[in-house]
């Protein structure tokens, strides 16, 4: 089947058409600065080079529209029509308790997904405006909705819950979620079919490390506890975002300096994290040229940044009761090998023994890079959560049980 996958967020549309007979990517790309006048397509061609086009103002319907007219373009294109298209998987952020797996859109599925605006106000509304604009422009096609929180809720009660008043989570749904659900699935499973190993029967801890991070404990496939809670906020310290922290300090801070909710919100999402530690960059690579030029702000923004990963590792160990493996994914859980030696030197203790000169090499790949004595296996898993969209859609849209 050819699949679109659709990523919307609240200005920008990304996409991948995926082919799931062979999990050939088929054309990926997307829509940026959706709502401003100066909107652009940028598409990757088949030699790997990129193009742009530029679109002006426009709104996310017609950025679909333009994903849908570049894919059946005679230059660029890789289809002759849109009825090439079997299906449309959205990524879906926000599910609440309502949805544990992905499903069907519906009128039904619909409502619920609006009924969670106030959980992501800011992703919920842009997934729903993709679906609408699908529903507008390609009115026949079957769509599924995948949702990031929907891998974490086989959590127990005990991981989900806040120590608040009860009832702020019988009348506001007020618990820890989780998000990267659909990329922790998939490496998770795609780690244990690497190594072999029966995923049904491993303890495993999978690191989506990032500008955004989360990290989750997987037990015999299923996730018991994950770092980020109501919002991506909460757990790691990330690119901008500041992680745990004490709610005391933010209350602080607001009477202090007579800060609003949405100047708190800002300061925590937007001015935090690893920028706000360090005063020079949110991207890791920066952060570590500044160290490496004796920065001692950055020093401390990257010794921070991996000692909330190396803490939240040893705290899962010790939930399951042992490891496994160790997976890094993400942008920096792939590429910045510095991070990797870091996390895993302290973690002797429990059997992980890293091979350091693999691992100094390992950059995007499907790599073990532990010791072949090593108690706990370490593998770099790249994510890759558009084939987990197109798989789910498939398998729905052929009435297949996920």
């Amino acid at each position: 089947m050819k699949i679109l996958v659709l990523n919307c967020g609240s200005s920008s549309v990304k996409y991948k058409l995926i082919d799931t007979s062979d999990n050939a990517t088929l054309a990926e790309g997307g829509v940026e600065k959706i709502g401003l006048e100066d909107g652009f397509l940028k598409f990757k061609l088949a030699d790997g080079s990129k193009q742009i086009k530029e679109l002006g103002h426009i709104d996310h319907k017609q950025a679909v529209e333009a994903i849908l007219d570049i894919l059946t373009d005679p230059t660029y294109g890789c289809i002759s029509s849109f009825k090439e298209i079997d299906a449309v998987g959205h990524r879906v952020v926000h599910g609440a308790e309502k949805f544990s797996k992905s499903v069907l859109i519906t009128d039904e599925v619909i409502q619920q997904v609006k009924d969670c605006y106030d959980l992501a106000p800011l992703h919920n509304p842009a997934n729903i405006t993709g679906i609408e604009a699908i529903t507008a422009l390609m009115p026949d096609v079957p769509q599924v909705g995948v949702f990031d929180t929907a891998f974490h809720q086989t959590m127990p009660a005990k991981s989900y819950m806040y120590a608040l008043p009860y009832k702020y989570y019988k009348e506001d749904a007020l618990r820890r979620y989780g998000f990267h659900g659909t990329s922790h699935r998939y490496v998770s499973a795609r780690a244990a079919e690497f190594l072999g190993i029966d995923i049904n029967n491993c303890k495993m801890v999978t690191c989506h490390i990032g500008n955004g991070g989360s990290i989750t404990a997987v037990l015999n496939g299923r996730s018991i506890d994950t770092s980020m809670g109501l919002t991506p906020t909460e757990g790691l310290m990330m690119g901008t975002r500041v992680g745990d922290v004490d709610p005391g300090a933010l209350t602080y801070l607001m009477t202090k300096h007579n800060l609003s909710a949405a100047d708190i919100q800002k300061i925590i999402n937007k001015e935090s994290g690893v920028a706000g530690v360090s005063e020079i960059s949110s991207d890791m690579r920066e952060i570590e040229a500044a160290v490496n030029a004796g920065n001692e702000r950055a020093k401390l923004a990257l010794d921070m940044y991996e000692q909330r990963i190396l803490k939240y590792i040893g705290a899962y160990a010790a939930e399951m009761g042992g490891l496994d493996v160790i997976v890094f994914t993400g942008g920096v859980g792939e590429n910045q090998t510095g991070v990797r030696e870091n996390v895993c030197e302290p973690l002797s203790f429990l059997g992980v023994k890293l091979d350091k000169d693999l691992n100094s090499r390992t950059r995007g790949t499907e790599t073990l890079i532990s010791t072949p004595d090593s108690k706990v296996k370490v593998v770099v898993i790249p994510t890759d959560e558009e084939l987990m969209i197109a798989r789910d859609t498939e398998a729905i849209v052929n009435n297949k049980q996920l």
